[in-house]
């Protein structure tokens, strides 16, 4: 089967859209804890969380377009904190509702039964049933011209984990803790590892 620009250009919208958010494969799934400075919670899933570095520790997400309220990018530039909490096999049907679009006064925490957790004095809440998290300092933002999206930028500064999947290299077995992962916009998966290889070296 080909699909060339012209056929999925043609296709429904919400046909080419599965079509195309489904090619990058296997993504994290993430829930992105934010406040406002009214003390407002705001929850929302992210499938776009990327490793940027490790020294420093710096982490990226794409964030939509400002073309409507986007709580969750407001928050963390007027805040300039933010949660990334993993979704696992217990929460992720909650952590997919937190998609759906509420007002800015309504917490998606309360909407979806998840509980907010503050730690080490972090303005912005935890998911306390993610098994997986870290606080999340903005840095900055870089606006995408091409689509109008938003690349965020932090610095982790305190990961919170189950040390159940903390290996004693540092590795963490996320099939441990049940993390899940995310293709397309609503399809959730759960992983099975082959296993660990050795550095390649010529």
């Amino acid at each position: 089967m080909h699909f060339t620009k012209e056929r999925i250009n043609a296709l429904e919208k919400h046909t080419r859209t599965h079509l195309i958010n489904s090619l990058s494969g296997f993504k994290s799934a993430n829930l992105i804890g934010t406040q406002d400075k009214q003390g407002n919670t705001n929850l929302a899933i992210v499938s776009s969380v990327i490793h940027l570095g490790a020294h420093p520790p710096l982490v990226g997400m794409i964030m939509r377009p400002n073309s409507v309220p986007r709580h969750t990018f407001e928050n963390i530039i007027e805040t300039c904190s933010y949660t990334i909490n993993q979704v696992n096999k217990a929460i992720y049907k909650q952590a997919h509702q937190t998609s759906a679009r509420y007002d800015k006064g309504e917490s998606e925490f309360a909407a979806t039964g998840l509980t907010p957790e503050y730690l080490n004095d972090f303005a912005a809440p935890f998911v306390k049933e993610s098994r997986l998290k870290y606080s999340v300092k903005f840095v900055e933002n870089q606006h995408l011209a091409i689509n109008g999206t938003e690349l965020v930028i932090g610095e982790i500064t305190d990961v919170y984990l189950d040390e159940v999947a903390l290996q004693s290299d540092g590795f963490l077995d996320l099939q441990a803790i049940e993390t899940v992962a995310v293709t397309g916009l609503d399809s959730y998966h759960t992983s099975n590892k082959l296993t660990r290889l050795p550095y390649a070296k010529k």
